[in-house]
């Protein structure tokens, strides 16, 4: 999961990509980046890190333009390494910067028709790569920057490239060109402002970038869309791809998005709160007389589903983690034995809270169950009588492959066990998943256009498709990375 900006402006951008980027950065801390096009020159600046680290005032001040692209990156494909930060840049034909979010499912396809086909060289094992040479590859051989040209080039991508993917460039001589995948499995939302100079847009992964920049969010880009901004200002959209099934990503709501964000015109708060509604509701029905004296949320995205939790109980809620807010978010380090080290440095409990009850923890989701099985413990140590947990989610038995980093299944703590077996390995007194037609329910009631959803990581069901053997090279593409990086360290 990466986040990603572009706006074209009246003035110079790099600090509002800097600002957006901040707002975006729980989407990935591995790396960060821009691209800035200056002139007859497209400037990028990029490393690893948090935004705050790459970039200082001297390198904002470099980044001269009013058109540019940001990301920042957390690793699903490819290394780790310096050379995956984005954004990526080729300068054929005519310059492009490209940014990425999601991922591609045809990836290793791809590589060897941009090599063999169109005569082009991919340098790291980013598919985001792959991505920006079949973009570059169909704008050479549409022969023309004019905007039916350079949708049909998207349109020719979308043939090609299967998988969720959301993508902000800038294009020497066009300006900004954003499009996102044809099952709108990714988010990409729209902004525009008004200046004393005249019009601005914006696009973003989130609309809360677009609060934080002034930009007033209009709407998200359909399924298979594409916009380009010119740098005077003229905005075009057309849709690129031939109707496919609408399925946004649901984990979104679950986890990704910041709950002051608006996705698919359905407020993230509000769909956790309605999440914890379903999940409250579902605890009565299975125990309509419980013991739980106290709900208590894992910060910090369970929070607006345990208090709907707590009060469909009538039940008091209670802050019982201290969370320390220098630690990143566990789900996106990158490394398992990073993520087991940042639980203790990252949550304590407040013994108060927990001493001599029986308190019922609501998680957004359960993923590996690492965190999880550490946090059950830390309730007991400090007091509990005994220990619920709750997740606002179903049992995540199957990889993600459209840009969330759960690409094993034996990652995954709920792959081939029951819920009573996944219990007894969470180490709780009592184990409650939501149940998947609640959840979806819970997030579309925002919209009555969402009649499905990337729910694949719950069902196993992908919308694109996929080759036969993918989960084993995938398998073996990580034991090798591995392997590199143990002889490395």
């Amino acid at each position: 999961m990466c986040g990603i900006i572009g706006i074209v402006g009246t003035e110079p951008v790099a600090s509002a990509l800097y600002d957006g980027l901040t707002v975006l950065q729980h989407r990935g801390q591995d790396a960060a980046g821009m691209a800035v096009m200056d002139g007859t020159r497209i400037r990028v600046h990029k490393g690893r890190g948090l935004v705050r680290d790459v970039f200082d005032e001297d390198d904002i001040r470099l980044l001269g333009g009013r058109i540019g692209i940001g990301h920042c990156r957390y690793p699903t494909a490819g290394s780790e390494g310096s050379e995956e930060a984005q954004p990526f840049y080729v300068n054929s034909p005519y310059g492009i910067a490209l940014g990425h979010n999601g991922n591609l499912v045809n990836t290793e396809a791809l590589r060897r028709e941009v090599f063999e086909q169109d005569r082009r060289h991919v340098n790291t094992q980013s598919d985001s790569e792959v991505l920006l040479n079949v973009l570059a590859h169909e704008l050479d051989r549409h022969d023309s920057l004019s905007p039916d040209a350079v949708f049909d080039a998207v349109a020719d991508v979308h043939r090609r490239c299967r998988g969720g993917y959301a993508i902000v460039s800038v294009v020497l001589g066009l300006g900004l060109l954003a499009f996102r995948d044809p099952n709108g499995i990714r988010p990409l939302v729209l902004g525009r402002r008004e200046s004393a100079a005249g019009v601005e847009y914006a696009v973003a992964s989130e609309s809360v970038a677009l609060d934080l920049t002034g930009f007033t969010r209009l709407r998200d880009l359909q399924p298979g869309e594409a916009v380009i901004v010119t740098p005077q200002g003229e905005l075009h959209a057309r849709r690129c791809s031939d109707k496919a099934e609408h399925a946004p990503c649901i984990f979104e709501y679950v986890y990704f998005a910041r709950p002051d964000s608006m996705i698919e015109n359905v407020s993230v708060h509000k769909a956790r709160m309605r999440m914890g509604v379903k999940l409250g509701e579902k605890i009565l029905r299975l125990r309509p007389d419980h013991d739980i004296d106290t709900v208590i949320p894992i910060p910090d995205s369970a929070r607006d589903s345990a208090l709907e939790v707590a009060s469909v109980l009538g039940v008091k809620y209670r802050e019982g983690f201290t969370k320390n807010r220098y630690v990143g978010r566990t789900f996106i380090m990158p490394g398992q034995s990073e993520r087991v080290k940042s639980v203790r440095r990252k949550l304590n409990p407040i013994p108060l809270e927990f001493r001599n009850r029986v308190v019922l923890l609501v998680d957004d989701s359960i993923v590996r169950g690492t965190t999880s099985r550490q946090i059950v413990q830390m309730a007991r140590d400090a007091g509990a009588r005994k220990v619920y947990l709750a997740s606002a989610a179903p049992a995540i038995r199957h990889p993600n492959v459209y840009g969330i980093d759960m690409p094993a299944a034996e990652e995954l703590i709920a792959h081939d066990r029951s819920e009573g077996e996944v219990q007894a390995a969470l180490g709780c007194d009592w184990l409650i998943y939501q149940d998947l037609v609640d959840l979806e329910w819970a997030v579309a009631e925002g919209n009555d256009a969402l009649t499905g959803f990337d729910s694949s990581c719950f069902t196993g069901h992908y919308v694109t498709g996929l080759e036969p053997g993918y989960f084993e090279r995938l398998s073996h593409e990580r034991g090798e990375e591995g392997r590199r990086k143990r002889r490395a360290g």
